[in-house]
């Protein structure tokens, strides 16, 4: 099993609008392995966003390729991302997209039965995960019957499901209270794995401190702090 599961070589990214050329990403270089709890700090605006975008192949940068598991996604068509999102990357938001006419349980297990598993046994598993965020009480729960702790805890679960081999948050405490935000975080610290990489994006400096490393984009640029 390789170690690697992002790699971003010579990776820039423009928007095109009106008269104005904005260059969000500038020749970026990095690397993710399996293992690795990192965390992504910059100024609002400075691209955090957009660059998981791209490394969530949601988004195809300007030049430069993308690497998932060594393979190149620079040239690959829309299906084949799909099926890499599908099973291979979850990514958690600060709002947490929770469908709101289905239970906790059922949000969890819709992940699993998209990738084709039978209902019965993606709910078995999917009781499983939430149990292990502690939420087996609230299984029958609506999204607006959970506190936005428990739904974020719900976000976290669906994550999980597919067992991804990366999983990408974007300001997944932004909207939580530094309580609960701490809790959150325990949580992904605790749901570190030697098989999978975590990298979330925070302006939280008392949690981007507690990653394995940083990573910080200024003015388009990214470097690396232990």
């Amino acid at each position: 099993m390789t170690r690697e599961i992002i790699k971003l070589s010579k990776i820039s990214k423009k928007f095109v609008g009106g008269r104005k050329n904005i260059t969000v990403l500038k020749n970026i270089n990095l690397k993710i392995n399996r293992g690795e709890l990192v965390s992504l700090t910059g100024p609002s605006g400075s691209g955090k966003s957009t660059l998981l975008h791209i490394i969530a192949l949601l988004d195809q940068p300007t030049s430069g390729e993308v690497f998932f598991k060594k393979k190149s996604f620079s040239k690959s068509k829309d299906k084949e991302r799909d099926l890499v999102r599908r099973k291979g990357i979850s990514i958690i938001y600060q709002q947490n997209n929770l469908l709101s006419d289905f239970t906790a349980l059922e949000n969890v297990t819709i992940p699993l039965v998209n990738n084709g598993h039978e209902w019965n046994k993606a709910t078995e598993k999917a009781t499983k995960i939430l149990s292990s965020v502690n939420l087996s009480k609230r299984l029958d729960h609506f999204p607006s019957e959970l506190s936005g702790g428990e739904q974020q805890r719900v976000a976290v679960a669906r994550a999980l499901i597919t067992e991804p081999d990366l999983i990408l948050a974007d300001e997944p405490t932004g909207s939580l209270d530094r309580k609960t935000a701490n809790e959150i975080f325990s949580l992904l610290r605790k749901l570190k794995s030697k098989n999978r990489a975590m990298l979330y994006a925070t302006h939280n400096r008392e949690l981007s401190d507690r990653a394995d490393y940083k990573l910080n984009i200024i003015d388009g640029n990214i470097t690396k702090k232990s």
